[in-house]
């Protein structure tokens, strides 16, 4: 008796090794066990050969690689909730299915922002660079790294989704006031609890906060969302935080700003060229004035783990021929 082929799933990254191996032996799995990105070469040829692809946000999936008359995929199961790495009507209009990994990353992106939300106003980093990096601590002064209480101070949301929703929960246990500019208002009972007060205009709103979180997905529609003509309308006195995607910020007009004081301070998770960070923000950080992190706003273990067993419900879905329970559409975005 024949025994029934394995699909192919080519995964672009490594995964944690439970993940992995359930893959193994599930499908006929092509690992990343180094975990070098791939090449451009590299993953037209996974796109020629493969049933499944699994990215991650550091892999382009183009119109122009699925366009190609060798292209055999079926399913793009992205491995992560953002799926602005991949050209979802391009594959849509191929026949190509796309699922991603909602509702895992919540949490903890949501406390790396209140980390964020601390550390930027109470100069975290910056004190504990005195200790770290052999400089001289002259001891407790009354006067000495100075910071600002946020208690009572006014943090502006910007996309109000699980995200935004989840940071506002941890930001009014520590008496913030909470405000929010989105696509549409929250359902009643959502806004009553957060006590969020919601603002139609951006640039209203922006121009009234303490604090900002940037907290909405990278779009065509948020591609600088808060633009150079937006930034200049924040208080000097404000900060703001980013740990949704680089490209929503104008990130050259934030650092200028930053760098004469326009604007107090930042503290950054994602930036607009990563892998690349611009060197402005790093003096700027180096001085100070900005906290900076290497994308680590969804890095736990446990969410990792969850991702990758949601990419697996969604690959098993699929290849049962169902509707997988994550499946990304060109009219969602």
């Amino acid at each position: 008796m024949s025994v029934k082929k394995k699909p192919l799933v080519v995964v672009t990254r490594k995964l944690p090794d439970s993940i992995e191996t359930r893959m193994r032996e599930l499908f006929d799995a092509r690992l990343n066990l180094d975990d070098t990105p791939l090449t451009t070469e590299q993953i037209t040829h996974a796109v020629r050969s493969a049933d499944v692809l699994v990215p991650t946000v550091t892999d382009e999936i183009t119109e122009e690689l699925l366009k190609q008359p060798e292209c055999k995929l079926r399913l793009i199961a992205n491995f992560g909730n953002g799926v602005d790495n991949i050209d979802v009507a391009a594959a849509h209009a191929r026949g190509i299915t796309v699922t991603n990994t909602p509702k895992v990353l919540t949490e903890d992106t949501a406390d790396m922002t209140m980390a964020l939300i601390l550390a930027v106003p109470r100069r975290l980093i910056e004190g504990a660079s005195i200790l770290t990096e052999g400089k001289n601590w002259p001891g407790w002064s009354p006067t000495w790294m100075l910071g600002h209480r946020i208690g009572g101070k006014r943090l502006g949301i910007i996309g109000m989704g699980r995200i935004g929703q989840a940071v506002a929960r941890r930001a009014r246990a520590f008496g913030l006031q909470i405000h929010y500019h989105n696509r549409r208002p929250v359902a009643p009972r959502i806004a009553d609890e957060l006590g969020a007060t919601y603002w139609e205009s951006l640039d209203q709103m922006l121009a009234r906060m303490d604090i900002i979180s940037v907290n909405c997905p990278h779009t065509p529609a948020t591609f600088h969302l808060v633009s150079a003509r937006r930034l200049k309308l924040i208080r000097k006195d404000a900060y703001i935080v980013n740990t949704a995607r680089g490209e929503v910020i104008d990130e050259e007009t934030l650092t200028k700003l930053i760098e004469t004081g326009e604007i107090a301070g930042a503290g950054l998770d994602v930036y607009e060229h990563e892998p690349a960070v611009n060197p402005k923000l790093v003096r700027l950080a180096k001085a100070g004035k900005v906290t900076l992190l290497p994308h680590m706003g969804s890095a736990t273990i446990e969410g990792r783990v969850e991702m990758g067993e949601k990419v697996i419900i969604n690959i098993r879905t699929f290849l049962d021929n169902h509707k997988p329970p994550d499946r990304v559409l060109p009219s969602m975005l």
